[in-house]
């Protein structure tokens, strides 16, 4: 297990429940695993672009929202925060309607840096829409700016 403490998919939604971007885009988090976190989003008039496609933007925030998460839960949240500092997107097939669901797997965590992998399909087809890359900056507590409300 790759988390930094035992948690459950209950937890993590209740951790980034609220009046959020993921909500307004209708993101769930699905399954935690040993290794991985799974996400899906609808391909709905909130998420596609003018042709009724899936927006690259929908996709990445996506793929940013399962790393980040992911990264957050691979560290002692006393001590440390993690911010996506990078994203890249190879958008491979279109989706255009349906929901697509991303799978978050590390392919380096280190101290101060993390990098994610996140593979997006297309639940009906099954087919992979999009392969996203993640990096998270890894700071110190005492720097994080609490947001204003």
């Amino acid at each position: 297990m790759i988390w930094f403490q035992e948690v459950s998919i209950e937890f993590v939604r209740k951790w980034m429940d609220g009046d959020n971007s993921l909500r307004h885009m209708g993101i769930e988090l699905t399954e935690l695993g040993p290794d991985y976190l799974k996400g899906r989003m609808p391909v709905d008039r909130r998420t596609v672009q003018p042709y009724g496609i899936l927006h690259g933007g929908a996709t990445c925030m996506l793929a940013e929202t399962l790393g980040s998460v992911a990264s957050g839960l691979c560290i002692d949240p006393d001590t440390k925060f993690t911010v996506g500092s990078v994203i890249t997107a190879n958008h491979l097939r279109r989706a255009d309607g349906g929901f697509v669901t991303g799978t978050a797997r590390p392919v380096h965590l280190g101290r101060t840096k993390h990098v994610w992998e996140i593979l997006v399909h297309d639940e009906e087809r099954e087919k992979i829409i999009a392969k996203c890359e993640l990096t998270c900056a890894i700071y110190d507590v005492e720097k994080r700016v609490e947001p204003n409300t």
